[in-house]
């Protein structure tokens, strides 16, 4: 009986502790920035966190500026990190969502996108995790002017 309490405290203590595990980002210098342990030799333009994969654990968003190895020209990227084993781990280096990214928000489970298109008007989109990266869920408004984009990106 005492073996089988010990191993319930102790799962009890790991699960708290997991839920418990926050990331911060530190800025080292305009191009060199750090997740927890984890260097970002990027600009970063943005940071929140919030459960992106639906596991009840906090995840990172960080929106970095960086070429690809598909897309050479520097651009607002997404990358999502989970903790793993108390280290900042990648979940998904995001090349692109849908069009290009100019800013993103954690909302609602979600993450919602502000994207220019080729046709130079704008879209706000919902994507949600899919299993191995970011999925499209839905427009929220579609072929319009940057103003009324932004309008709809931050309610």
């Amino acid at each position: 009986m005492q073996l089988r309490t010990t191993i319930l405290l102790t799962t009890c203590l790991l699960n708290l502790a997991a839920l418990a595990q926050t990331f911060n980002l530190r800025k080292e210098n305009d191009s060199l920035y750090w997740v927890n342990d984890w260097r970002l030799p990027y600009p970063v333009y943005q940071f929140q966190t919030g459960d992106v994969d639906g596991d009840g654990s906090e995840d990172a968003m960080v929106g970095v500026v960086k070429s690809t190895r598909f897309y050479p020209e520097k651009a607002r990227r997404l990358f999502i990190f989970k903790q793993v084993n108390g280290k900042a781990r990648p979940l998904w280096l995001g090349s692109r969502l849908g069009g290009t990214l100019e800013d993103f928000r954690f909302i609602d489970g979600r993450i919602r996108a502000l994207e220019s298109t080729t046709d130079s008007l704008y879209v706000v989109t919902d994507y949600r995790w899919s299993g191995f990266g970011m999925e499209f869920d839905h427009f929220i408004v579609k072929g319009t002017d940057k103003s009324t984009a932004l309008k709809y990106f931050s309610q």
